[in-house]
């Protein structure tokens, strides 16, 4: 079986969100969602992408690991409670990170990882929107990771972190999920065919919507201060 699949193996796989919801399962799918809000270096992950596929694939990611949940709606809301979870594990531990050493920062150099701009630009993000940040800042890819380290910095009471930052975790999480899983069954049921056959396109445009005008913002309006 192990053969067999380094037989079948392209490393092009690796570039491809399916290939480790197909194959890593629900646990890497958690720790993604994660790792994107939890830890800096998570900021390239595209996470929105992974979570509408997981949608897609929802039925069996939680059958895998739960095959005595038969209902399609009990294993869908099982999903969304764990992805839930994990994002708001992640921004909890990028919080306490921002409040202890966070400041320091400001002062780091530039890197394949870190950018200081992407700082920078939360930081007028949060100056700008305030708390409501927390909430919007989990539909703007980079922003989402760097936002729960900058609450912390500026020393953003905890308790209405963890309430803006659940609202905007579940609505996130629960968008993707929803658009996934359910635009899945409505074109199989009206066109016959799957999109675990077309994901390729689909992933593209998610990238496209949700990466570029956070990108282009970043690169054309530092300059205008």
């Amino acid at each position: 079986m192990i053969a067999t699949f380094f037989l079948s193996f392209n490393w092009t796989e690796l570039l491809q969100p399916q290939f480790y919801i197909e194959h890593g399962g629900l646990w890497v799918l958690l720790f993604i969602v994660f790792v994107e809000s939890g830890l800096i270096v998570g900021f390239f992950l595209p996470t929105d992408t992974f979570l509408f596929i997981a949608g897609v694939y929802s039925s069996d990611l939680i059958l895998h690991y739960f095959p005595f949940i038969q209902n399609e709606y009990v294993q869908f809301s099982l999903l969304l409670f764990l992805t839930f979870i994990a994002g708001i594990l992640g921004d909890a531990c990028a919080y306490q990170f921002g409040k202890k050493v966070g400041a320091t920062m400001y002062t780091w150099k530039d890197n394949i990882i870190f950018k200081q701009k992407n700082l920078e630009y939360v930081t007028d993000f949060y100056k700008k929107h305030g708390r409501v940040a927390v909430v919007v800042a989990r539909f703007l890819p980079m922003v989402r990771t760097f936002s729960p380290v900058v609450a912390g910095i500026i020393q953003m009471e905890r308790k209405k972190f963890i309430f803006y930052n659940a609202i905007g975790c579940f609505i996130w999480v629960s968008i993707m999920l929803v658009s996934g899983h359910f635009l899945q069954k409505w074109i199989l049921n009206q066109f016959g065919f799957s999109l675990k056959d077309h994901l390729e396109i689909i992933i593209l445009v998610i990238m496209l919507v949700t990466t570029v005008p956070i990108l282009f913002k970043i690169f054309t309006g530092r300059g205008k201060k």
